[in-house]
């Protein structure tokens, strides 16, 4: 049945569009954000030809099914696409004009060569040069060179929330945050294009710029007729222009009326976003990035690959849904440490790719180990906070806060440092959808948004402070042969 029961289209439904590199989901919200339902379908790739690359066509017939399904059990009135910064597509009159590049395809070595001789200085980029297919800019001169006629007839290239916005309405429009979102394509604090679209002529490819909460059409009465949506539902939904999934949840926490704040997001990356821009603290070497708000204002960012390092040392048997507090005490007490980084990346701490290691007694049980991963990465969040100068509030959402003891860890490694400080948690792990739907009422709002946030109880465990110190002392040191046999048999057992 239906919800419908609200006549003058305030109190309609906001369809979510969530799209993840490895699922995709669609949700409905309401319009204060809460989440009254979800599906979801792994986010299909093929590995060619042309490359590898994503199944749109198959999406897109996945996403008007579920529209179909959700507006007969829901009353629809706005729909949003929300993603990740490293999705665009090259786009014709109707269609891709080329299939959209998996970001982890590897590109050919002519080209990265060439392209970073040419990405521009970090600012001006708003990231460092990551690998493969990462940045959008990096993308457009592969399809460029590698596929000249598809580029030459290419009408736009929009940023994956945009191509979904153009796909549904028919208007294509360029958005702040996706291409604030390490795309190199926009230099996010001077608000211009980067000298990167200038040099390549790539303006020709930007449509105008909207904002994330703007309506740019509403559905397309030829979609809804081919894929038997309701005949009201082209009158009633509007499109939005679509949103950077990491700005969709600081949106979220902006329109509860808070500010001056690093909100750090956990799952397979811990991401810290701060409006406390000082482009003097942001460090190339550290993978520290610019991003873009909703209104375009650039967030310092901070972001290490917390959620697959957390699987390392945790092992798959250490994966229970609680860190015991006791353990972790006895971890501090006798010195065992686990040292960045364990996975194929540096994070915030140079050089140290692969690296990963224990320092200290190494854990013996799988609920030790999972005491040691909690630990572990609630250090890699406070390092994230201390180089983002977080020195008020910081908000922690994602997975890893479903673990009390996580944010308890956070907020007293804070306190040692920063004793003003208030550190919260926020257990709704849906931020990035929650935030998206708040994007259908953004001119209509006068009050903040209420929002659940917590206090976290810190835990009570003596020498956190001299830890935590020994910790960054050797974390900056490189593995020995020794040590890492021992991360080894650590990892494998």
């Amino acid at each position: 049945m239906r919800d419908d029961n609200d006549t003058d289209g305030h109190d309609t439904r906001v369809a979510v569009f969530d799209i993840g590199k490895t699922n995709v989901k669609l949700n409905v919200a309401t319009r204060t954000g809460t989440i009254l339902e979800t599906i979801s379908t792994p986010n299909a790739t093929r590995d060619g030809p042309p490359y590898r690359h994503h199944d749109l066509a198959g999406q897109e017939a996945w996403l008007l099914d579920g529209l179909r399904t959700l507006a007969s059990r829901h009353r629809l009135g706005a729909f949003v696409a929300c993603g990740h910064g490293s999705g665009g597509v090259l786009v014709g009159e109707d269609g891709p004009a080329a299939p959209m590049v998996d970001y982890e395809q590897p590109l050919p070595g002519r080209i990265d060569r060439a392209y970073a001789g040419m990405a521009g200085p970090y600012l001006e980029r708003g990231s460092p040069v990551m690998l493969g297919a990462t940045h959008l800019a990096r993308q457009m001169l592969w399809l460029e060179e590698e596929f000249p006629d598809a580029f030459a007839r290419a009408r736009w290239f929009l940023g994956l929330p945009q191509y979904w916005a153009w796909r549904l309405s028919g208007v294509a429009v360029s958005e702040v945050t996706i291409l604030g979102a390490q795309s190199h394509l926009w230099n996010v604090p001077e608000g211009r294009p980067s000298a990167l679209v200038g040099m390549r002529g790539w303006e020709r490819l930007m449509p105008p710029f909207a904002p994330a909460w703007k309506p740019v059409g509403r559905l397309r009465p030829d979609l809804a007729r081919r894929h038997g949506l309701p005949a009201d539902l082209p009158a009633n939904l509007e499109v939005l222009a679509g949103i950077h999934d990491s700005s969709a949840n600081f949106y979220r926490y902006q329109a509860a009326g808070h500010s001056d704040m690093t909100v750090v997001s956990t799952g397979t990356w811990i991401v810290g976003l701060s409006d406390r821009f000082d482009p003097a603290r942001l460090d190339e070497s550290r993978g520290m990035t610019c991003n873009a708000d909703a209104w375009g204002r650039p967030l310092a960012g901070a972001l290490t690959m917390g959620g697959r390092e957390f699987s390392r040392v945790a092992g798959t048997e250490g994966t229970g849904e609680r860190a015991d507090a006791g353990l972790v005490a006895r971890l501090v007490a006798a010195g065992t440490m686990a040292l960045p980084s364990f996975g194929d990346e540096d994070g915030m701490f140079p050089g140290s790719a692969g690296a990963g290691r224990i320092a200290g007694p190494p854990p013996e049980t799988p609920a030790e180990r999972r005491a040691l991963a909690v630990l572990y990465t609630a250090l890699l969040t406070s390092v994230c906070l201390d180089a983002l100068g977080s020195d008020r509030l910081v908000v922690l959402d994602g997975s890893f806060v479903r673990d009390p003891l996580y944010a308890g860890l956070v907020a007293a490694f804070r306190r040692t440092r920063h004793p003003g400080g208030e550190t919260l948690f926020n257990l709704d792990s849906q931020g990035t959808a929650a935030g998206s739907a708040l994007l259908a009422d953004h001119d209509g709002r006068t009050a903040p948004v209420p929002i659940a946030l917590e206090t976290p109880p810190e835990p009570d465990l003596p020498g956190l402070a001299d830890y935590r110190a020994r910790w960054l002392e050797l974390a900056r040191v490189p593995a020995t042969s020794t040590i890492s046999s021992t991360t080894t048999r650590l990892e494998t057992r």
